[in-house]
Order: structure tokens, then C-alpha cells, then sequence
């Protein structure tokens, strides 16, 4: 049998849930950019573990022509976004977002996945060579000419898997092969401006064999932005985000909460 509730009541008790899911605020963007050699579907994982917690997500396309530029470009597509936004990186893509959320105020975290977080005047080159460990440069296919006289970097497919993606199916890892999307090398060589991790709150996790950029580098640039969290996966392969999406998420979803 149903029971009646006073108007005056069931108004009062409306109010208090208004109030109450307004406190709490919409969930912040979380803005994901991918890294050297790999696209925006490398992040699907991810999405789907932070879709099924109701966070609004986009892949955004990162175009790997250069630091300044690229992080222009994800400057704009955050623009574009209304409310906060947690910004997130994968490899190169750190050098991306760390010059990216200079100057916005809408992006409340930073978190560096298998990335780089370079400091002024440092380069992705310099910091992977910086510690030993990284198998990245004899892995590499010769270099694609461009017609403004650049040149475009791919890995060479049959390396690939192993090189990148050593814990991911080997189904998985070949097709992310073929569908690789090529940095410019001076992307690689370019200066960072002045890094956004000085004002805005990081996290960061890679994983123990990771080839492409050593876990020492890794753990030297978490350390050197003061990382919230650390959080470091035993065995898992530069490409953390397809093999791990569980614990990448989880990082992310404590990062957009603090």
C-alpha cells in the first residue's frame, strides 16, 4: 500500500537533493592525449573504465608536429570544454599537456602516464637518454622526409610489439602497429616551455619494463614535480594504457577527486 507524502514534505526533500548534488559539483573533463607512435585509441581502456564511473571523456587527437604546437592545439580543445578538466598524458603527450595548461585555470590536475614531465629547456630526447634503458632508437624505421624539409619517425612494425607493447595480446600489439601515428623528429628535440606541473597538482605511473622511456627517467621527473601519487606496475610495457587500463583509471579518477 503506497503512502502519501505532504506536499510540504516531498518539496522540502527536492530542495535538500538540489542542494546536495549541487555541493558536489559536476565531474571534472578528463581530457586524455596520447603519446608518439600511438592515436586516441590507445586510450579506449581507459575510457571505458571512466565512462561506467560517469566521467565525460575525450581522446583528443594530438598532431606530433612539435611541443609549442601541439600543446596550443590541446589548449584550444580544453577551450572548448565548460568546466574543469583533469588533463592527462602518455609518453611525449606529457611534454604535451605540461605546456598545454599553462596559464588555464580550469585544469585542476595533471597525470602522467609512462610520460614525460620535462622541465624549461629540457627535450623528450634528452630525458630518455638522461638514465640508460631505453631500446627506442635501433627499433626505429628510417626516417619519412617531409616536404617542409622535416622528417616523420615510425617503429619499425615487426619491433613494435615488443618494443612498445610487450605485455599487450600480440593480436592487439600488431594491429597498434600498423596503425601507428609518426612524431616529427624535431618534435622529440624541441625545448618545453616553463612546465605547468610547478603550479598544478600531478600524478604519474609507468611500469617497471618499460623500453621506450627508462623507469628511472620516469620515477627522476615524478619526484622532481612532487607527484601526489606514484604508482609503479610491475612488468607492464610502455604502453601502460592498453595493458593496464584498470590501475591507469584509478589514478586518473583519485586525481579528478582530490
Amino acid at each position: 500500500m503506497f503512502k502519501l507524502i505532504p506536499r510540504t514534505l516531498a518539496v522540502g526533500i527536492l530542495a535538500f537533493s538540489a542542494v546536495s548534488a549541487g555541493a558536489a559539483g559536476p565531474k571534472p573533463t578528463i581530457v586524455l592525449v596520447h603519446g608518439a607512435f600511438a592515436g586516441s585509441s590507445s586510450w579506449n581502456g581507459v575510457v571505458a573504465e571512466l565512462t561506467r564511473q560517469g566521467y565525460p571523456v575525450v581522446a583528443a587527437a594530438n598532431p606530433l608536429r612539435g611541443v609549442a604546437n601541439d600543446g596550443a592545439y590541446v589548449a584550444s580543445l580544453m577551450k572548448s570544454i565548460a568546466g574543469p578538466v583533469v588533463l592527462v598524458g602518455h609518453s611525449y603527450g606529457g611534454s604535451v599537456i605540461s605546456a598545454a595548461a599553462n596559464g588555464l585555470d580550469k585544469v585542476k590536475a595533471l597525470v602522467f602516464v609512462a610520460a614525460f614531465a620535462p622541465a624549461e629547456g629540457e627535450s623528450a630526447l634528452a630525458l630518455t637518454g638522461k638514465f640508460p634503458g631505453s631500446t627506442l632508437p635501433p627499433a626505429l624505421a628510417a626516417p619519412v622526409p617531409l616536404p617542409d624539409g622535416g622528417e616523420d619517425l615510425y617503429v619499425q612494425q615487426e619491433k613494435f610489439p615488443q618494443q612498445f607493447a610487450a605485455d599487450v595480446p600480440l593480436a592487439e600489439a600488431r594491429a597498434m602497429a600498423a596503425t601507428q601515428r609518426p612524431v616529427k623528429a624535431a618534435a622529440l628535440q624541441e625545448a618545453s616551455p616553463a612546465p605547468a606541473w610547478k603550479s598544478i597538482p600531478s600524478w604519474a605511473i609507468y611500469g617497471t619494463d618499460d623500453l621506450n622511456i627508462p623507469p628511472a627517467a620516469m620515477g627522476f621527473m615524478a619526484d622532481r614535480a612532487q607527484a601526489k601519487k606514484t604508482v609503479v606496475v610491475k612488468g607492464a610495457s610502455h604502453a601502460l594504457m592498453v595493458s593496464h587500463p584498470a590501475e591507469v583509471a584509478a589514478l586518473i579518477q583519485e586525481a579528478a577527486t582530490n
